[in-house]
């Protein structure tokens, strides 16, 4: 006896039909159709792509050989140009003291006369001069200065001692904070309110793009007045120490460099977009902070990056708390003037970037869908 089979049920066919699935419902195709995105080849890359690899490595290497260039040009080989001393000695005794410093360091040295011992420590104290000599061996000098100081002038003085047959007695006049002995501490302090400037004048914008102008201005000010009373705080008397200056005129100080570092940041990321960040990785972290004298001072550094120490506000800011903690004010008026400039002129370029020149808000008609609703990333007016 032959079985039976029923027969299959098959729908029409022609162009646009699709087949029936079947009792047993769709396909494999249809139930999975992911499987087959296996088998579709990527793309090639295209030029947006290839940009998206190359420029972050063209960026970071940048940022990373100028700061190895900078760091080792500056620190490689220190060595004195024209370090500011003093001397009691007049006459002959200071011309023969001239040329043994010229023999030990040619191009050295820069010599400053002073009437007597009093006035020869009142400069070493006030930092117009990194250490005098008082003839028969006596040198005064401020371990304050830091390790680098120390060692060239007890080794340059030492010499000079020995030619006139003089063991070296040294005093130290304007010595270092306690637990300071190489005198780094300012410079760590100014290179975390630096960073910390540096982060501000990026975020702010990312975080907020669209955030008014006053608004926006007004968050300067806190991070600066809360950055100085931190930094001040930690750093000074009640702290670890590193900065024992009077604690208003140091708030004072940070506060005005941090911003000074932020608004700074926030100018070169308006001016020029995203390369604005390389460029102010470049100036404030690089350039300001190997300038800045916190390591050692301006006189170590190559002619090329010398001036940028009284100019650029890490160095301004650093060489102020150093005077408000050691040195008898030296750098605070200078401070005062300068750093306020870097504030006010960055607020003065965000003003006519943001504000000024967009003008009146036009009124535009109320959009048609939530689509058109969305607003365009970008700084608004206040």
């Amino acid at each position: 006896m032959s079985q039976h089979v029923p027969p299959q049920v098959t729908g029409p066919t022609g162009p646009g039909t699709p087949r029936s699935a079947g009792p047993t419902g769709p396909t494999r195709t249809a139930r999975h159709p992911h499987k087959h995105a296996l088998d579709v080849a990527h793309p090639p890359p295209g030029p947006g792509n290839t940009r998206a690899v190359l420029l972050p490595v063209a960026v970071v290497l940048l940022v990373g050989a100028v700061f190895v260039s900078v760091y080792l040009a500056a620190f490689h080989a220190p060595e004195p140009h024209r370090l500011r001393v003093g001397t009691t000695e007049t006459g002959t005794a200071q011309a023969h003291l001239n040329q043994d410093l010229e023999r030990v360091s040619p191009g050295g040295f820069a010599m400053q006369t002073y009437p007597d011992e009093s006035a020869a420590r009142d400069a070493v104290q006030d930092r117009q001069v990194y250490a005098a000599y008082l003839g028969d061996g006596r040198l005064l000098y401020g371990s304050a200065n830091g390790a680098a100081v120390t060692a060239t002038v007890t080794t340059a003085f030492g010499t000079v001692a020995h030619a006139e047959r003089h063991e070296l007695a040294v005093e130290d006049v304007a010595p270092a904070a306690a637990g300071d002995t190489r005198g780094l501490s300012v410079f760590y302090a100014a290179f975390g309110l630096v960073l910390a400037g540096y982060l501000f004048g990026m975020t702010t914008y990312q975080l907020a793009p669209r955030l008014q102008y006053r608004w926006r201005m007004a968050s300067l000010a806190l991070f600066g007045i809360v950055g100085g009373l931190l930094i001040a705080t930690i750093a000074g008397s009640t702290g670890f120490g590193a900065l024992p200056g009077p604690f208003l005129p140091l708030v004072a100080v940070v506060s005005l460099m941090g911003a000074a570092v932020a608004a700074t940041t926030m100018v070169l990321l308006r001016l020029f977009g995203s390369a604005g960040v390389t460029l102010a990785s470049i100036l404030m972290l690089i350039l300001g902070n190997s300038t800045s004298g916190g390591i050692m001072p301006s006189a170590y550094l190559p002619d090329w990056l010398r001036p940028l120490s009284g100019i650029l506000p890490v160095g301004v800011g650093v060489r102020a708390m150093q005077g408000l903690s050691r040195f008898q004010d030296d750098g605070l008026a200078r401070a005062l003037v300068i750093l306020p400039v870097w504030v006010l002129g960055a607020i003065l370029v965000l003003y006519l970037k943001d504000v000024f020149r967009r003008g009146p808000q036009a009124v535009t008609p109320a959009p048609q869908s939530a689509a058109e609703a969305v607003p365009v990333p970008g700084p608004a007016a206040g």
